[in-house]
């Protein structure tokens, strides 16, 4: 297992970068600590692939240093930086069975055969196939071999880190959550560095302990699942994490900091100084922490109900304010008014944002 730090990394895949969309990963600051789960999670093309490729040596930086453990691996082949990799795609030896997939990584380092046994029945144990052992990989299904590529990874136990590329992408959706639980289980287990690259929000949230978000080649932030959903500190996560996204409004803001949406006067968690020419500047809030006010009032948007979806133990709401579109949550049994309505933001989870960012 391992520490990992990211230096001041970056990478083009052209030979001469002038400008932003030049890179495909811009200046990278991160580290990992020894025997973490985390993920990296963004949307197709964000850079998530790229970077994953550059720890494990499969691709060198245009730019900065990996270090594992405080040592330079950077020009380090892959064979040498001890790194387990688990595609998406599942990569089985068909014709042996799943005793000897399991075996292989052992086998091929020339570990003596009781203890390739041993630990290949601890592991197989670990990820529920020991009554499979016996079978020949070709006739599993695609969660089954996919398992075997777990297995793999989970093997040996020299390993600096165990790295997932979208590994659930072949599983069918009702075995998705058994694997994402099985491997959180087994990460709690064995203690190893994971890093699960994925662009599921789901999957990132409920595996990771820390999640990286990307857009565009670079880190918009690093939280835990309740900060990213609580405090998101770019209005990119506010949209990308959570269902429905967090509503973003046009704001203004007055000489004495204070902020209001179609000229209502709204509170929020942190007063932003006035910056006249300084960029762009809104209001994110989440559905959750939007609800209806028995009436107009103090801080109190006027709004009309545009839409309602069921969505089970709960109603998405769409409502416009003065031209600007809003989603709440209503929960069951909660009454929605006719078309004119009044909307109440929760002051505590109201922030402003310049030109993407949070106003701190």
């Amino acid at each position: 297992m391992a520490r990992i730090l990211l230096d001041e990394l970056r990478h083009a895949y052209r030979p001469d970068p002038v400008d932003d969309a030049d890179w495909a990963l811009k200046r990278l600051d991160l580290e990992w600590e020894d025997g973490g789960a985390y993920a990296l999670l963004g949307p197709s093309g964000c850079g998530k692939t790229t970077l994953l490729s550059i720890i494990s040596g499969l691709l060198r930086p245009t730019g900065g240093r990996v270090l594992f453990d405080g040592e330079d691996v950077t020009d380090l082949p892959p064979d040498r930086r001890h790194i387990a990799q688990v595609f998406q795609f599942p990569v089985v030896y068909d014709t042996m069975t799943v005793y000897d997939n399991l075996a292989f990584p052992l086998r091929n380092r020339g570990v003596n055969e009781a203890r390739v046994d041993a630990r290949v029945r601890e592991i197989a144990e670990m990820i529920d196939l020991t009554h499979m052992l016996k079978q020949r990989a070709a006739g599993l299904t695609a969660d089954g071999k996919q398992k075997i590529s777990l297995g793999r990874g989970l093997v040996r136990d020299d390993v600096n880190a165990i790295m997932f590329d979208e590994p659930l992408t072949v599983i069918d959706p009702h075995l998705k959550w058994q694997l994402r639980s099985k491997l959180k289980e087994l990460h709690q287990r064995v203690r190893t560095t994971m890093i699960y690259v994925t662009h599921d929000q789901t999957e990132a949230l409920t595996f990771a302990d820390k999640v990286v978000v990307m857009n565009q080649g670079e880190v918009v932030q690093i939280g835990t699942p309740v900060e990213l959903f609580e405090r998101p500190r770019h209005t990119f996560v506010g949209h990308f994490i959570g269902s429905p996204g967090m509503n973003v409004l046009p704001c203004a803001l007055d000489e004495g900091g204070r902020v209001s949406i179609a000229g209502t006067p709204v509170a929020t968690s942190a007063s932003a100084a006035p910056a006249p020419g300084a960029g762009r500047i809104e209001v994110g809030v989440r559905p959750e922490f939007v609800s209806f006010a028995d009436g107009a009032g103090e801080g109190r948007l006027p709004a009309r109900v545009v839409k309602v979806a069921d969505a089970g133990r709960f109603r998405i709401v769409e409502a416009d304010a003065s031209g600007n579109a809003i989603k709440l949550l209503v929960a069951e049994g909660v009454d929605i008014p006719g078309e004119a309505a009044w909307l109440s933001l929760d002051p505590a989870h109201t922030a402003v944002y310049r030109d993407g960012w949070i106003v701190a």
